[in-house]
């Protein structure tokens, strides 16, 4: 089993940045990607960043693209999303999830292990 959990969501004017945590244990092994998703009020779960543990090759939404960041620390078994130039359309809970078997990384079906999610309010 895989556990995830999100921590660092907080309330942000626009423009402002914002770093969210993900700190993964259990099998860790046994991940194949790992993700950040995001979903706003009344709209549906979107896809926000991934990384392939094992080389750090990274995934970008094209909504973040320039502004988001995905990143890792192996040693502390934690994933980072480092958040820039943030806008109100960003506000959302915001969601790590990890894959074991491969499948497209923009859709939430691929992902076995999901975090309780935190809570990201950007004001404008």
């Amino acid at each position: 089993q895989v556990q995830l959990v999100e921590s660092g969501g907080d309330s942000v004017q626009a423009g402002g940045s914002l770093r969210l945590s993900c700190a993964v244990s259990g099998s860790t092994v046994s991940v194949t990607f790992l993700a950040w998703f995001r979903q706003a009020p009344g709209k549906e779960r979107e896809w926000v960043a991934q990384i392939f543990p094992g080389n750090g090759f990274t995934n970008y939404a094209d909504s973040v693209t320039g502004r988001f960041s995905i990143s890792q620390d192996n040693a502390k078994n934690t994933v980072y999303l480092q958040m820039n130039n943030m806008k109100p359309d960003d506000t959302g809970m915001y969601y790590c999830a990890a894959a074991i078997t491969w499948d497209s990384v923009r859709h939430a079906t691929t992902y076995q292990y999901w975090g309780q999610g935190t809570q990201v309010t950007v004001s404008s």
